[in-house]
């Protein structure tokens, strides 16, 4: 165990130390001119992995986000970048040179050829009949929904609800360290509270950004009777803010970045075996 501990601590110091000035150089400090937009489809040069983000319709507002593209596109591209540093997979391109994310809507039938689909924002978020269907269609013929960054109880009393329209009969589980996931390839002591650029500086360095109605950051998982997880929430933590913002300051990249990553490498590892 000391030994994993130690290499572990070692792969993250080198991406730390390694990688990041080199993005810093190539993705500056302002958000990206992508042209990846939702109704764009999936990128043209496959790969074994995409990435695919959901275009969901905001019903409320919840806190300093902006609904779904919260975290994007930067997020969305330097996680496709890190990948494949990070892990064998071969991850899809855009033949324009773009990294290989994509934009779906629920209605959109690529939705079916996404390993995971994620959404950022989420207290924000909120599903029609249509759309909970679908995605319910989606998440028990394989499909895997993550839902991250969002704040506090109001946020939580939100989107639980509507999350457990779309799988009433699967109960929302509180998953900890002692879960498998948590040590698949690095291993996560607990679920890491990363804050919002913006907020951590506004802040002077606090990691909740509700104050004590956000104390505690917390993962939680939707399972099936196989003990599949079909979906995913991070709570009181903004897990790919650590991927937007790795460049914002070296001390936020060194202090959070590490960890995003970490975790979902993990996710993805799970979530793709198991």
């Amino acid at each position: 165990m000391l030994r994993t501990l130690h290499v572990t601590a070692v792969a993250l110091t080198l991406l730390a130390s390694v990688a990041a000035p080199v993005d810093a150089q190539r993705f500056g400090f302002g958000r990206s001119n992508t042209r990846v937009r939702p109704g764009d489809g999936l990128p043209d040069v496959s790969g074994s992995f995409t990435y695919c983000r959901l275009a969901y319709a905001s019903v409320r507002r919840d806190g300093s986000g902006n609904g779904w593209t919260t975290d994007f596109p930067d997020a969305d591209r330097n996680l496709m970048v890190r990948l494949p540093q990070l892990t064998k997979l071969r991850v899809s391109r855009w033949s324009y040179g773009e990294e290989g994310f994509a934009v779906l809507t629920m209605g959109e039938p690529e939705l079916y050829e996404c390993p995971m689909l994620m959404a950022t924002d989420v207290g924000e978020l909120g599903f029609n009949a249509d759309d909970a269907a679908i995605l319910r269609d989606y998440l028990l013929k394989g499909g895997f929904f993550w839902a991250d960054d969002f704040w506090g109880s109001s946020g939580w009393s939100h989107f639980s609800s509507e999350i457990q329209l779309v799988l009433p009969e699967f109960p929302l589980v509180e998953i900890d360290e002692e879960h498998p996931l948590f040590n698949q390839l690095y291993i996560i002591p607990e679920v890491p509270q990363i804050p919002s650029a913006n907020s951590w500086r506004g802040s002077g360095g606090s990691t909740s950004e509700l104050g004590r109605d956000s104390e505690h950051a917390s993962m939680w998982t939707m399972s099936d009777e196989t003990g599949r997880i079909l979906v995913l929430i991070t709570h009181n933590t903004d897990i790919s803010d650590g991927w937007e913002r790795e460049n914002y300051s070296s001390d936020y990249f060194y202090t959070f970045s590490p960890s995003a990553y970490a975790v979902v490498i993990n996710v993805l590892l799970w979530t793709m075996s198991h």
